[in-house]
């Protein structure tokens, strides 16, 4: 089974938890413990990237103290051509496809094809959508930042997104967003598209993601929370729980 096919039956049965962590802002050791704690708290899959500034080198390290450490699968979540690695898993190959910088839509994708080609790993498409307020990542892209309660113009991208063949939805509000995309943007979205929505930023308590998931997000992201505690476990187990809790009244 590919990693993607594991994602969508796993969505298909349940909700998805991933938690994300960025090497950038952690030694290789901290993120193998940052991901053995979250494995412990029931996240079914780990994500590594997120920062611009990260090399090869600093990938390799990262996914490989983390695999050393954990049995889940290791999926690069990239911000530059730079961050690839044959150490993954996977690869998200996204496009910020509401990018005012071209890099972000197809120009960083193409200086890592080639790279890429080499590599065992299996590279998923997907769109990438920025919302408001965007953070470091709707600034560093010069994203051109949908509203959060916008659905028109959000089902607008995943409908292109669909038609132009990516296989998953990320909406993102940014690392450290003090909100989340709106629940009424995921509901409308959710009701006309048939591929999965990943949702991420902004997300820091179990009602905040209970609430998401219920609106139809398939995949939920939790990256900042892990960085601010000393507890990973603790910070994470409730907010899994609320959204696996979902899965279940949905199987039954």
């Amino acid at each position: 089974m590919t990693v993607l096919e594991e994602m969508i039956q796993r969505s298909k049965s349940g909700k998805v938890h991933m938690t994300l962590i960025d090497p950038a802002s952690k030694p290789p050791q901290e993120c193998a413990r940052i991901a053995e704690e979250a494995e412990m708290a029931g996240t079914d899959f780990i994500m590594v990237g997120g920062s611009t500034d990260i090399d090869m080198r600093m990938m390799d390290e990262a996914i490989t103290a983390i695999k050393d450490r954990t049995n889940l699968k290791v999926i690069i979540f990239p911000g530059s051509s730079l961050m690839i690695s044959s150490k993954a898993d996977a690869i998200f190959f996204m496009s910020l496809l509401n990018s005012g910088n071209l890099d972000y839509v197809v120009g960083h994708q193409v200086k890592a094809a080639i790279p890429l080609s080499s590599m065992p790993i299996e590279k998923i498409p997907m769109a990438y959508l920025v919302f408001y307020p965007g953070m470091t990542v709707g600034r560093v892209s010069q994203a051109r930042l949908i509203p959060r309660d916008d659905e028109n113009t959000a089902l607008s991208y995943a409908l292109a997104a669909q038609y132009l063949g990516f296989r998953l939805l990320y909406f993102e509000a940014g690392s450290g967003s003090p909100y989340h995309v709106s629940e009424n943007v995921i509901k409308r979205v959710k009701s006309e598209v048939q591929i999965p929505i990943i949702v991420g930023g902004g997300i820091r308590t179990a009602e905040s993601a209970k609430s998401l998931a219920m609106a139809g997000a398939d995949m939920i992201v939790t990256g900042t929370i892990t960085e601010r505690t000393s507890n990973v476990y603790e910070a994470l187990h409730p907010i899994i729980e609320s959204i696996k809790e979902i899965g279940l009244s949905k199987i039954h």
